[in-house]
């Protein structure tokens, strides 16, 4: 007789809590300290588990870029677009009038979050390999976001400029990136409400406005 293998809703629950200790930690240490400065021993030893656990988690290359999707989306997701997730569709379910300002407000809030971890998941993917592997992953499920963003801007009578959606898709990725948040929030020192501004008045003048 073969032993049966079964699944306890407990024991699930207890690993998707460690890992997401595990990938709070990663985050925070990556953002701070970088990516070649981050081992995992002392990824083990800031989320309060062992050196096999953290092992059975990763690798490395795998720990920021599922750090980078938990502290971006909220959601350990894996390789799903966010359109795909519960938060693209309560973002789907808002009311057309409001939905420019509340994908703007989940997106700044998002890059507030990652910010300094964007800058470390730059930096790991020029000198590791699996890290820039990944990343393009994520990238083009970024581009794909946009464009069923772009399309559901669309589709809700919201964009009414008429020109080549692909192209507008990549402008919104443009404004809403990591990197502008970095220039003017960071560096130029502006506020988020002003930035959030910012990016809801120039969306809606060189995107949406015919």
């Amino acid at each position: 007789m073969t032993s049966r293998a079964y699944s306890s809703p407990l024991r699930a629950a207890q690993a998707a809590q460690t890992r997401r200790r595990i990938l709070e930690a990663a985050a925070e240490l990556f953002a701070r300290d970088g990516y070649a400065a981050t081992s995992l021993a002392r990824l083990a030893e800031a989320s309060g588990v062992s050196l096999e656990t953290v092992k059975a988690n990763g690798p490395k290359s795998a720990l920021i870029l599922a750090a980078f999707d938990v502290t971006f989306t909220g959601e350990d997701g894996g390789a799903t677009t966010i359109g795909e997730r519960e938060i693209g569709a309560r973002l789907l379910a808002t009311p057309a009038e409001e939905l420019l300002p509340a994908w703007v407000e989940f997106i700044t809030g998002a890059n507030e979050r990652i910010a300094r971890l964007w800058i470390a998941l730059l930096d790991a993917s020029m000198g590791d390999p699996a890290v820039a592997e990944g990343l393009e992953r994520l990238q083009e499920r970024r581009r794909k976001d946009f464009r069923d963003s772009m399309a559901g801007f669309r589709a809700r009578g919201l964009a009414r400029r008429p020109g080549d959606d692909e192209e507008f898709a990549a402008a919104l990725q443009f404004l809403v990136s990591p990197s502008g948040y970095v220039q003017l929030v960071l560096d130029s020192g502006w506020s988020m409400t002003r930035y959030r501004d910012w990016l809801v008045d120039t969306i809606e003048r060189t995107v949406f406005t015919p």
